[in-house]
């Protein structure tokens, strides 16, 4: 933990930033990653944003305004609905209105159960024209609210601090030119269920702790619903592959699906592509 708070204190003096803004989303990761900027550089450079959107989950302003008064930082709520639909995000889809958020929820599963392996169809950006849409509708969200973090941010000079953990990285579970473009990423070494524990350690409110980890793209898809594995298996046969240990006494089917994603994991890389 000291470690990561050294690196956090040293890097926003190497470069100059002023201090770190940080997109809270009512999430573990974010809630984590705030709580280790305050102890690293002081709550009084810390900013957090809000940025919900029509598809949000109800709990999520609430949740991530939990985080914030718990970190005692400043922030600023910016929904970015009227942004995505001057882009034409929501055309894309049926009108929400007067549909429940169960309704919802069911229509945005369906869409993603309709391909065979969906996660590898994200990610090597295959599928049908309506899973193809819905891939364009779902990144799209991300890459805006890096462009909120980043013109908040450099209006005061303060880094963006990304919230990516190293399961997400590891598989390419994260989306392009979106949440994984910042300036310092705290955490990318630890496994989802090590940042699990760290937030115990930290204090994090319970009801973050609890809460099933999402994207918060699209009503009911969580992250283990949209990778088709819960953490702690996925985490486990990770690190048994990083350490090249014995895979015999795992599930063969999802030792074959995590191999799979890192098979493809290079097609969601930041990278370009030149001579």
């Amino acid at each position: 933990m000291e470690e990561i708070k050294n690196f956090i204190k040293t890097n926003i003096e190497k470069y100059m930033f002023n201090g770190a803004v940080i997109g809270i989303s009512g999430g573990l990761d974010s809630a984590v990653v705030g709580k280790l900027l305050v102890d690293s550089i002081g709550r009084d450079k810390v900013y957090g944003l809000i940025l919900p959107e029509r598809d949000s989950s109800p709990e999520t302003v609430d949740d991530a305004k939990l985080v914030c008064d718990y970190l005692g930082i400043e922030y600023k709520i910016i929904n970015i609905t009227g942004i995505l639909r001057k882009l034409g995000i929501y055309s894309l889809k049926p009108p929400a209105f007067p549909f429940p958020k169960s309704v919802q929820s069911i229509y945005s599963r369906n869409i993603w159960r309709k391909e065979k392996n969906p996660f590898i169809q994200d990610l090597t950006t295959q599928g049908d024209e309506k899973f193809l849409e819905a891939l364009a509708y779902y990144r799209t969200k991300p890459r805006i609210r890096s462009t909120v973090l980043y013109f908040e941010a450099e209006k005061i000079n303060y880094a963006v601090i990304g919230c990516i953990n190293k399961t997400e990285y590891t598989i390419g579970f994260y989306t392009k030119w979106g949440d994984e473009a910042c300036d310092i990423e705290p955490i990318r070494h630890l496994y989802k269920t090590e940042v699990l524990e760290l937030a115990k350690k930290l204090n994090i409110p319970q009801k973050i702790i609890d809460k099933k980890p999402s994207p918060d793209i699209a009503p009911g898809i969580t992250d283990e619903f949209a990778l088709g594995i819960d953490y702690a298996e996925l985490d486990r046969i990770l690190m048994k592959i990083e350490r090249k240990e014995d895979l015999s006494s795992e599930n063969e089917d999802s030792v074959e699906k995590i191999k799979e994603m890192l098979k493809f994991k290079d097609f969601r890389e930041a990278k370009q592509l030149h001579l």
